[in-house]
């Protein structure tokens, strides 16, 4: 069966749509120009704004003209993800969904359900004329992922709601009303590179296929660190083996668990063989501590690689495995306001070499902005310390509950009555964008839900179909209610 076959039909057909083109973050000029296209198309109206927000209206059903606005709201990017050994430009080429059981997954990408599920929602809203409801306002957000750029940008008096549907979380069954803030620490390390010194062989370490995944709704899952268990392998060994460096790779977006890390090593031409063995050794020692979190899928190596021209130099090469090893990471705190939630975290999430320089990248979230910028002065201390320069990008403010939301209590009564039991009504350790539109239209009434997607942030990510519907009855319940 073809994805725009699923049931409910019209969601599907516009996933299908969204699938097709490319929109990784800050790179959405395809994804704008579909949607002002598909408005068109379909008689909608359509408004953008100077940083790439699209809206889209429909007025009321008739009789239900004086209920609230209700806004509904999914961002337009997706996180570009992708197994080692794929072939796929995230700028050019579609994603290609298929169907496998009840789950919708891609092939060797990440999906993009994370958000174009909520997008396609609210699409299909515009398009269903059967539905009961008041006016809508579907609003499409720029670069959520990297920055909560759209967000950010938002002017008063684009969107006019009083009642926000922000279809942008993970679990159905789950009703969000809060969620943690965060923050990106990028540090700069100066390196030279300097001759390749003689008696020595070269090998390419690589730690590849762990789970990896969302930095905030995993981080307590347990899972991996590509990078920071690489570099714990080099630390341990690099006084024994006399070890050079000379290139290191690992991870790749700010909000995503690193999965794969790589780097070429030089050993001492005499020690390759109890160099060989150390691999082996430690390999099944990770096996050992992450079979619970990771299953046996990952991978750690060693093989043979040509001799570089340069080599980093010793110090400051051991200086970024040591910094890299100790940096802070994953759980830094639970909450003590609500049982079970994570307050504060920390992802390592890149490592990455440029001309003269290796940059380390580093994602601190908090549902408490000083402990957020707490751990965020932490690794900017520990970095410092080896000559780097720090810099903080991309904070962004936390959404705190409203446990008196109306719009949380028309939720429940919807969900008891579809379902037949409670929903789950949580805080998030995730970044939404809820915070932000509550800062620029204080009192606007939120709340947070989707469908069930597993894996996301990683070429794992899959979405269950069953919940899609379930979701889609839902959203319009509510959306009846509210009218």
């Amino acid at each position: 069966m073809k994805v725009a076959d699923l049931e409910p039909r019209l969601i599907w057909q516009c996933f299908d749509e969204i699938t097709r083109i490319p929109r990784p973050t800050h790179h959405l000029e395809k994804m704008r120009e579909f949607l002002v296209d598909w408005a068109t198309r379909h008689g909608i109206p359509v408004r953008t704004d100077e940083v790439g927000n699209v809206v889209m209206s429909k007025a009321a059903t008739p009789g239900h003209e004086d209920a609230p606005v209700v806004i509904l709201q999914g961002h337009q990017d997706m996180v570009a993800e992708k197994r080692g050994d794929k072939e796929h430009d995230f700028l050019t080429d579609p994603i290609s969904a298929y169907v496998d059981g009840d789950w919708v997954k891609a092939d060797g990408t990440t999906l993009g359900a994370d958000n174009g599920l909520g997008c396609a929602a609210g699409m299909a809203v515009l398009l269903d004329d059967s539905l009961v409801h008041g006016p809508v306002e579907c609003l499409f957000t720029v670069d959520e992922e990297q920055g909560l750029v759209g967000a950010n940008g938002l002017q008063p008096g684009f969107v006019t709601g009083s009642v926000l549907l922000n279809l942008d979380s993970e679990e159905h069954g789950s009703l969000v009303i809060g969620c943690a803030g965060g923050k990106v620490t990028q540090c700069t390390v100066p390196v030279e590179k300097v001759g390749v010194p003689e008696g020595y062989e070269y090998y390419k370490v690589h730690l590849n296929h762990f789970k990896g995944g969302h930095s905030g709704m995993e981080i307590n899952l347990g899972r991996g660190n590509a990078n920071q268990q690489l570099c714990r392998f080099l630390w341990e060994n690099w006084r024994k083996y006399s070890l050079e460096l000379a290139c290191i790779d690992g991870g790749g977006l700010a909000n995503a668990i690193p999965r794969e890390c790589w780097a070429i090593v030089g050993v001492p031409s005499g020690m390759c063989a109890p160099f060989e063995k150390e691999v082996e050794n430690f390999s099944g020692m990770l096996h050992a501590e992450f079979l619970l979190a990771e299953g046996d899928g990952f991978t750690f190596t060693a093989s043979r690689a040509d001799a570089p021209s340069e080599v980093l130099e010793r110090v400051a090469a051991h200086n970024i495995v040591s910094a890299v090893f100790s940096c802070p990471n994953g759980v830094q705190g639970m909450s003590n306001a609500v049982e079970g939630l994570v307050e504060t975290s920390c992802n390592l999430a890149s490592v990455k070499m440029q001309e003269g320089k290796v940059v380390v990248t580093v994602h601190q979230r908090s549902s408490v902005d000083s402990r957020r910028d707490e751990i965020a002065d932490r690794v900017r201390a520990l970095f410092e310390m080896i000559g780097a320069e720090v810099r903080f990008d991309d904070a962004y403010v936390g959404w705190a509950p409203n446990p008196a939301s109306k719009v949380l209590e028309v939720a429940v009564e919807s969900y008891e009555s579809l379902f037949g039991e409670k929903p789950k009504v949580e805080a998030l350790h995730a970044g939404l964008e809820c915070g932000l539109f509550l800062a620029k239209m204080p009192g606007l009434d939120m709340i947070s839900f989707g469908p069930t997607l597993k894996d996301i942030h990683s070429p794992n990510e899959k979405a269950n179909i069953p919940s899609v519907a379930e979701f889609w009855k839902f959203l319009t319940d509510i959306m009846r209610r509210l009218a």
